[in-house]
């Protein structure tokens, strides 16, 4: 069966409307640069290079409609979408783009890139430890998959720097929790998050904190065995540090019973 509106066959009404999408999204080329899709690629490549992001982002975007699957200049296209929308703060578009390159594209010089770029999209758009971590968790698991696909990349070393960030900012936002509930001597709660912290971010600058916060929190509720073994860590760990000398004081001394008795003289 075939569904028309007004009379009008819907399919035509269809190409109409696509046709004059295709005209709106190509409105800002001259003539003769949207001729072709080699003009078009072009036109939107010298914009990009002149920083007209608005005008290359819709070069690139009507080609990415226009172009055969598996034409060559498709992934270029994806990729250069992706970086006019990341010039122009359009974080969730830009990662869009980007990640259609290794989704359709996995074996193409540029799908590391891409891969990378769409890891940096996401983690611009969070901003704050205190803001919600969605994007945040998006970004890392990206770069995760970044560094398990192309291990060889020269970004390898930049991917790893971003999670490293990014796992600080999970561990500053836990302790934010964790200090609240340490105000309001809401002990048993801080102490999860506390303990969360150590446990899970252990390579971050807020370890630290995290070992400290949790040997002040089982003080609080005589926990003194916890609270020594948490400081015997924090000692270890950082050994010269005022903060930690402070909280838990200098180490005790080894019990005289134990040390091992003097070899009496011949």
């Amino acid at each position: 069966m075939s569904f028309s509106v007004h009379g009008r066959p819907a399919r035509s009404g269809l190409i109409l409307a696509l046709t004059a999408l295709a005209s709106c999204a190509t409105s800002d080329f001259k003539r003769g640069e949207a001729d072709t899709n080699q003009h078009l690629f072009e036109a939107s490549l010298k914009a990009e290079q002149h920083h007209n992001w608005a005008k290359a982002a819709k070069g690139f975007e009507q080609l990415t409609f226009q172009l055969p699957a598996r034409d060559p200049i498709l992934p270029l296209a994806y990729f250069h979408l992706g970086r006019a929308h990341q010039e122009q703060n359009e974080y969730i578009l830009a990662a869009q783009a980007f990640s259609r390159v290794p989704e359709s594209f996995p074996e193409d010089s540029l799908a590391a890139a891409a891969t990378f770029q769409a890891g940096i999209s996401y983690s611009k758009l969070w901003k704050r430890p205190d803001l919600d971590a969605d994007y945040g968790t998006t970004a890392i698991s990206t770069f995760a998959s970044f560094l398990a696909a192309y291990p060889d990349s020269p970004l390898r070393d930049s991917a790893q720097k971003q999670i490293d960030r990014l796992k600080e900012m999970f561990a500053q936002k836990n302790l934010e929790t964790a200090d609240l509930y340490a105000v309001q001597r809401a002990w048993d709660s801080s102490i999860i998050y506390y303990k969360y912290v150590v446990t899970t971010y252990p390579e971050t600058p807020s370890y630290k904190h995290g070992l400290l916060g949790l040997a002040k929190a089982y003080r609080a509720i005589s926990y003194r065995d916890d609270a020594n073994e948490t400081c015997a860590t924090a000692r270890e760990k950082f050994p010269k540090d005022g903060d930690v000398k402070k909280v838990c004081g200098a180490a005790p001394k080894a019990d005289a019973a134990a040390k091992p008795a003097a070899t009496a003289k011949p």
